[in-house]
C-alpha cells in the first residue's frame, strides 16, 4: 500500500460565482485527489501580478493523498478545466486556479512542475491562509517556517477574511 502524502493546495477564484466555484473545487479535490484534513478560512485578496481585475477569493487546503505529485498535478488541471478555467493571460482573471504549494517536503523542478511553489514566499495571499493552518511548516528550500516567511513578506497587498 502506498503511504499517504500531505499536500498543501492554494485555491483562487475571481470570476463567476467565486464561493460556489471554490466549494465545487474543494469537493472535487476531496473526491478525486484525497481527504481534506485542514482548510483555512476563505480570504478576499487583492489581485497580484495583473492588478486591473476583480478581487480574488483564496483558500489553502491540506490534503492526504496516496497519489504522486505528477498525478495530483494532472487531476488539478482536469478539475480546473472541468470548472471552466481557460488560460488567457499569466496572472490574469480566472474562474479557478489550484496551485500545489507543498507536497510533503519534496523538492521538484521540472518543465511541468515546481514544488515548493516558486513564489509562495513573496505572496501574502498565499502565506496568510497557509499560516492559519500550518504556521510551523518548514519550507524545505528556504528552511523557514510559514509564520517566519509571512512576517518577512514584503508584499503589502490587501488580504482579509471573507464573510
Amino acid at each position: 500500500m502506498n503511504s499517504e502524502n500531505t499536500v498543501y493546495l492554494l485555491l483562487g477564484s475571481n470570476l463567476g460565482d467565486r464561493v460556489q466555484v471554490m466549494l465545487s473545487a474543494a469537493e472535487m479535490i476531496q473526491n478525486e485527489i484525497g481527504q481534506i484534513i485542514r482548510a483555512s478560512s476563505v480570504y478576499e485578496t487583492a489581485p497580484w501580478g495583473v492588478i486591473d481585475q476583480p478581487s480574488f477569493l483564496n483558500q489553502v487546503l491540506a490534503i492526504n493523498t496516496v497519489l504522486v505529485s505528477e498525478e495530483v498535478l494532472r487531476l488539478i488541471l482536469s478539475i480546473e478545466h472541468e470548472l471552466g478555467r481557460v488560460r488567457y493571460e499569466r496572472w490574469g482573471a480566472r474562474v479557478i486556479d489550484i496551485d500545489i504549494l507543498f507536497f510533503q517536503d519534496l523538492v521538484v523542478d521540472s518543465a511541468r512542475l515546481t514544488i515548493p511553489h516558486p513564489r509562495l514566499h513573496e505572496r501574502r495571499f498565499t502565506l496568510t491562509p497557509l499560516a492559519e493552518i500550518a504556521p510551523d511548516l518548514v519550507h524545505p528550500v528556504l528552511q523557514k517556517t510559514i509564520s517566519a516567511l509571512l512576517k518577512d513578506c514584503q508584499d503589502d497587498s490587501h488580504v482579509s477574511v471573507f464573510s
